[in-house]
């Protein structure tokens, strides 16, 4: 083992997230959303003029759309306000749209990505890294055999200058188009930074890429934008992390996911994320899935004082699957509303829903999903498990699962639990020698294994102990 990975397993998981970073700014927007700020943000980018007419009408439709207040159970967002965000920082490094070594960073940004453990992880099982800190991706870098091929993983305002036609024809036009909700709008109107990626026809990527994304500013918003498409027969893992310090004021997190699964292509999105307690999680995912195309969904949520987040896939093509699996983690004054949403819009097509949620301290979580299954999509099944786990009787947890089938000849499953963590659980586990928290801890480490199980072994170890740490009211 190396003298650097000796130090991150000697790091203590809470230092690495929960600190704070004197940072130099290039340029900061003002506060709020008006025509002014847009037009800022996209001469700082020396964007083309479409993609400005895009933000323009993104910030119309933002204007012209309700806030969410109505959804039964949803999480309280009357804190939520956008004229106090600050929504574009643009760090002060030497060259725009990142670097392709960590040493070229300044010190501060560089020691941020190295407590976070990323240019370890890098070394040691990713094809590519990209690092986005404050509204601007600052380390960007892919393995040459995987460039030779053809597979592009660049930062999104990059892809914007050096790959205009593919940006142009699939960014926010038929996946997340801004009129989809009222954060999709936002999004649209001020996203800044995330990634892309390209993968070539029968090409497998078999190490996974991954970008983290980390906000450092008290009171602003991020808004990243990630836009995968994989050719047909191609195959691509792709790993987000995110991460905020505490601060008083609010912090803004509302990114935009959009992937496009093509003909026999495999793509499977993996996200932890960690935000502060300060923070508002609300985001917008989508994957179109064409003919038996795979799309797979693993999702860790926790930290935020309130997340809203249903990655969604519309099975577009026969035969085309979709799999979701996540874990959603509510402490003291937090309300996680996680869930998914899959559209079987063609015959044959698959999809399984397993989610797992944990609650204590007066915490709440929530499923909240859809599946809808078209006229004419005969032959096709789903599946929807939801379990629910509470460790007193002040936390809550809901399910709210939503099924409009409209075609007989399917296969429709569906299966929810809540229970507590018993008393006979944790009797027996101290007969075996631990105290009442590790007896805990090795129950809910059981309780999402199946979704542990899925990710790489660096990011299962660290998503167990994020569950650690939030079972202490350590984190933010």
């Amino acid at each position: 083992m190396s003298s650097d990975q000796d130090h991150l397993k000697q790091t203590d998981t809470e230092e690495r997230f929960d600190f704070k970073k004197d940072s130099k700014e290039a340029f900061r927007s003002e506060k709020g959303l008006t025509e002014e700020t847009i037009r800022a943000i996209s001469e700082d980018k020396d964007e083309p003029e479409w993609m400005l007419e895009r933000r323009l009408r993104a910030l119309k439709q933002y204007h012209e759309m309700p806030m969410p207040t109505d959804w039964p159970g949803q999480p309280d967002l009357s804190e939520v306000d956008v004229d106090e965000i600050v929504p574009y920082i643009r760090p002060d490094v030497d060259v725009r749209g990142g670097v392709d070594d960590w040493t070229e960073l300044p010190d501060e940004i560089k020691d941020t990505f190295d407590k976070l453990g990323i240019p370890e992880a890098e070394k040691n099982a990713l094809s590519g890294v990209g690092a986005q800190y404050e509204s601007e991706v600052v380390y960007q870098n892919m393995q040459e055999r995987w460039e030779e091929k053809g597979v592009v993983f660049c930062n999104m305002d990059e892809a914007v200058q050096e790959h205009e036609k593919l940006v142009r024809e699939h960014f926010m036009t038929t996946c997340v188009p801004p009129s989809d909700n009222k954060f999709a709008a936002l999004h649209g109107a001020v996203w800044s930074g995330g990634s892309f990626v390209y993968v070539p026809e029968d090409t497998t990527v078999d190490m996974p890429v991954q970008a983290y994304f980390r906000m450092n500013s008290e009171g602003m918003g991020q808004f990243e934008h990630t836009l995968i498409i994989a050719e047909e027969g191609s195959e691509v893992h792709y790993i987000e992390g995110c991460s905020a310090p505490k601060y008083s004021a609010f912090n803004l997190h509302s990114g935009g996911v959009e992937v496009f699964v093509n003909e026999d292509a495999h793509v499977q999105y993996s996200t932890v994320q960690n935000w502060s307690k300060n923070t508002y999680n609300l985001n917008t995912k989508r994957a179109i899935v064409e003919k038996n195309g795979r799309m797979e969904w693993i999702s860790g949520s926790m930290g935020s004082k309130a997340t809203m987040l249903y990655p969604s896939s519309i099975l577009k093509g026969r035969g085309a699957s979709d799999n979701h699996i996540t874990i959603a983690f509510a402490g003291e004054g937090q309300n996680i509303d996680t869930g998914a949403k899959v559209y079987h819009n063609a015959p044959n097509t698959k999809s399984t829903i397993e989610s797992k949620s944990i609650s204590k301290d007066g915490g709440r979580t929530n499923y909240r999903g859809l599946v809808h299954i078209a006229d004419g999509a005969h032959g096709s099944s789903t599946a929807v498990e939801c379990d629910a786990l509470m460790f007193d009787n002040e936390s809550t947890s809901d399910t709210m699962p939503y099924m409009e089938i409209n075609e007989s000849t399917v296969d429709v499953a569906h299966e929810a639990t809540v229970g507590k963590i018993g008393d006979e659980d944790v009797f027996y586990l101290q007969s075996r020698g631990l105290d009442d928290d590790d007896a805990k801890q090795m129950i809910v480490s059981g309780f999402i294994e199946p979704i542990t199980e899925e990710l790489p072994i660096e990011y299962a170890v660290e998503l167990n102990r994020l569950v650690e740490l939030e079972m202490e009211g350590s984190l933010g």
